[in-house]
């Protein structure tokens, strides 16, 4: 069973100046002479965290992560009520991997996306063919209508009845018909005793469902007030907008991604991004490697979803 690389610290950061008043941090670790991969974070608004550089071989890879608008350590951050989002759309973060990609001088790069990182992964690729050496892409996502309603409408509840009550209490009775719609209202409201406890109480569920088995330390930092205020604002702000896609755009427009080789990991007990997403892709997308983990969730970090993810990138390091 394969395992994290070794931990490494970055021998390069800085923040990124993208326009719209925001700066994007970056970095880059591992081999400046290597293989380029750029990895993107899900959420959107989860940041990076330093395991996210060990699914790389760092004697062979150039390794970059970035956080995106809003989030981690780049800013303005979107947990200030007074940040504005309108300037964070996935065409903005799009618009960023290229200019980062030009401000590195990478030619073309291996694209690393899970959750909503497979869906921001999938918004560049097929925009952005000819920079793309490769695809490794896990727990897809693509902000369709039926996975949206799936984990935040009720569905999910089936199987967690228990934490979808934490979920809903900030939720007035009568607004609950639509629970993204009114944790619009409640995680827009200046008032940090509004917002504070309705974006903890959306982080906690989303935790709290992520993993195959309960992760109390995981919770625990998704629940710490500035993230979990930052990552409910980013998030609730693209499900509003349906992430400025067109209703399955991205599985629809999987044909441009013909001739860049593919890999995709799904944990099979997925509640959060159900394995349905990832099969009507692969449908779609028929040459890429369809690795099923049938003793998993949807955190990247479950051993069967590392496992896989790393046999993945060793298998593109020398390509």
């Amino acid at each position: 069973m394969r395992t994290f690389y070794p931990e490494i610290e970055p021998y390069d950061s800085g923040l990124l100046d993208v326009g719209d008043g925001q700066q994007v941090y970056w970095e880059t670790s591992g081999n400046p002479d290597g293989k380029p991969v750029v990895f993107l974070h899900g959420g959107p608004g989860g940041g990076t965290s330093p395991n996210q550089r060990r699914l790389f071989d760092p004697e062979k890879y150039r390794i970059v992560l970035f956080d995106q608008r809003g989030c981690g350590k780049s800013l303005p951050h979107a947990s200030d009520p007074e940040a504005d989002l309108s300037a964070n759309t996935t065409w903005h973060l799009v618009a960023d991997i290229e200019q980062l990609r030009e401000m590195l001088e990478v030619e073309k790069w291996q694209v690393f996306g899970g959750s909503w990182g497979s869906s921001l992964a999938l918004a560049y690729a097929e925009t952005h063919p000819e920079r793309v050496s490769e695809l490794i892409l896990r727990g897809i996502f693509t902000l369709r209508a039926v996975e949206l309603e799936w984990f935040y409408e009720g569905g999910a509840a089936a199987l967690f009845p228990d934490l979808w009550e934490g979920f809903i209490e900030p939720v007035p009775v009568v607004d609950r018909g639509h629970m993204i719609r009114a944790y619009s209202r409640l995680l827009n409201d200046p008032d940090p005793a509004v917002h504070g406890p309705a974006a903890v109480a959306w982080s906690r569920w989303e935790s709290s469902t992520i993993t195959l088995r309960p992760r109390p330390e995981l919770v625990a930092d998704f629940t710490e007030e500035k993230y979990a205020v930052a990552f409910a604002r980013i998030e609730n702000h693209y499900f509003m907008n349906g992430g400025w896609f067109e209703e399955g755009q991205l599985i629809r427009n999987a044909g441009l991604l013909e001739g860049i080789p593919g890999v995709i990991v799904q944990g099979r007990y997925d509640v959060c991004t159900p394995p349905m997403t990832a099969w009507d892709l692969h449908k779609a997308w028929p040459q890429v490697d369809f690795r099923m983990i049938d003793d998993a969730g949807h955190a990247f970090d479950e051993p069967g979803i590392v496992h896989a993810l790393i046999k993945a990138t060793d298998r593109f390091a020398d390509r």
